[in-house]
């Protein structure tokens, strides 16, 4: 890493196939060696598993444009306020004090450290057919408390954050983490390393082999959104807008590799460089 680099955001992902303790250790190294590091973290799993112990069953919506997210109603948000803040960002708090680091859990609410308006209705396809459902608790992030951030980092803490976020309403909401991830890597203007189950985007999602290893030029940029499907689909989405937020690089890698997140930063996974976006900026 060098300093142009800026700090390191590692965002953890909340599927069942992702082991985080690769991570933590990698992490501690990184920062025993002097390296800022922020964690930003998912939950999906821990939620699902919070409601079905409920009773309760996960929703899951398609957009128009084919993203598939979580619907949450207030009976889910109270759910996912336990499971992620609670149970998901304890455990990775407490994991990386094992390891020596001072890590400090923060879900978006705790000095607003993520902001932005509310979107109690969301665009839907069900049955072939669009429509409007109300009655969501989502919110998408226009404002990162960096000073929070940057004030920690100096102090030699490494954040551990999460949805929700503080909506504008003044309740909290779920937010996509990957986006979430993004807008931190964005406003921090450092590398973005995005830990998943797969070891980064492939050209055939059923073919590792077709690894798609460096998107720097607008041509390789519609390749990689050419081949991105499903969830792989919404990380490209947050590296897109972790670049224009002002981000150094991305990186999609697995973390269930051997020491993940350096390997991803020394060259492993599918990387993401600012060049990739140049006839977006240009228009």
């Amino acid at each position: 890493m060098t300093e142009q680099d800026g700090p390191v955001v590692v965002k953890i992902g909340g599927a069942r196939a992702v082991e985080p303790e690769g991570a933590l250790a990698d992490i501690a190294a990184l920062v025993d060696e002097g390296t800022d590091v922020a964690v930003v973290h998912g939950g999906s799993t821990a939620v699902d598993d919070a409601l079905e112990q409920m009773g309760m069953e996960p929703e899951y919506v398609e957009t128009p444009s084919g993203v598939v997210g979580r619907f949450t109603d207030a009976e889910t948000m109270d759910v996912f306020k336990m499971a992620m803040a609670g149970l998901v960002n304890t455990d990775l708090v407490t994991g990386l004090q094992e390891q020596g680091v001072d890590a400090v859990g923060l879900s978006g609410v705790d000095g607003q450290l993520f902001y932005g308006p509310r979107k109690s209705a969301v665009r839907v396809v069900e049955d072939g057919k669009k429509k409007i459902r109300r009655g969501d608790h989502s919110g998408k992030i226009e404002a990162v408390n960096g000073d929070l951030l940057e004030t920690l980092l100096a102090d030699g803490y490494t954040p551990v954050a999460s949805p929700p976020m503080l909506a504008d309403d003044g309740v909290a909401v779920n937010t996509d983490a990957d986006r979430t991830s993004a807008a931190v890597a964005g406003e921090l203007g450092g590398t973005l390393v995005s830990l998943t189950d797969v070891e980064g985007v492939y050209r055939d999602p059923d073919d590792p082999s077709t690894l798609i290893e460096r998107v720097e030029t607008p041509e390789q940029y519609d390749e990689l959104t050419d081949a991105a499907e499903g969830f792989m689909g919404r990380k490209v989405m947050a590296a897109t807008e972790a670049l224009e937020a002002g981000a150094q690089r991305v990186v999609v890698a697995s973390a269930n590799a051997d020491s993940p997140v350096r390997s991803a930063v020394d060259g492993g996974g599918t990387h993401v460089l600012p060049g990739a976006l140049a006839a977006q900026s240009e228009q």
